[in-house]
């Protein structure tokens, strides 16, 4: 069972890569890099910082600040406890992929997705009421997870465990913060 579950994945992850070209492969070369969403980023905590002034950002900044060190910390964990390879370094797909990028680290699971859906699902449910389409916060996650599989760096099941893995500490990170920010922080 589970070697017809991880042919899947390398199924699927042949399909999702190879749908790429060269033509594009710039584009996901910035799309991959933290660094260049850094506008989206500011003008994200600007809105933020408007809306609940400097010391709650503050106590926010925090907040994700620790959430973004844990979930990096358990992913790292966890790619060293399975050492699954990264696609581009699966000699089964040898020829039969497009590898845009190589990295040396392991695969499962991702860190990227990990990190982009536990800081999107905490700012998500921290400030929704302040958006008038919250949910298109989650095309960051969406698109910026992706790209690892169209650069040869992931697979579609590296991905998805990193969304859960994500989802599941922004949102235990969002309900402490909903715990501890009346009593230590209140808004005046």
């Amino acid at each position: 069972m589970l070697e017809e579950l991880i042919q899947f994945d390398k199924d699927v992850f042949l399909f999702l890569n190879n749908l790429g070209s060269e033509r594009w492969d710039g584009m996901w070369l910035l799309i991959t890099k933290q660094l260049y969403w850094t506008p989206l980023f500011l003008i994200l905590f600007y809105f933020i910082l408007k809306k609940i002034g400097w010391k709650q950002f503050g106590v926010v900044i925090l907040f994700l600040a620790l959430l973004i060190l844990v979930t990096d910390q358990a992913t790292n964990l966890f790619k060293y406890s399975f050492e699954r390879l990264r696609p581009c370094n699966d000699l089964s797909l040898d020829g039969q992929m497009r590898a845009v990028l190589v990295r040396k680290s392991f695969s499962f699971f991702s860190g990227h997705a990990s990190n982009s859906m536990a800081t999107t699902t905490f700012i998500f449910l921290a400030f929704r009421k302040y958006f008038k389409y919250p949910f298109l916060l989650f095309l960051f996650p969406l698109i910026f997870a992706y790209s690892r599989i169209y650069l040869g760096l992931h697979f579609p099941g590296d991905i998805l465990t990193g969304y859960l893995f994500g989802f599941l500490i922004g949102m235990s990170f969002y309900k402490f913060y909903k715990f501890v920010q009346p009593k230590y922080f209140p808004i005046h």
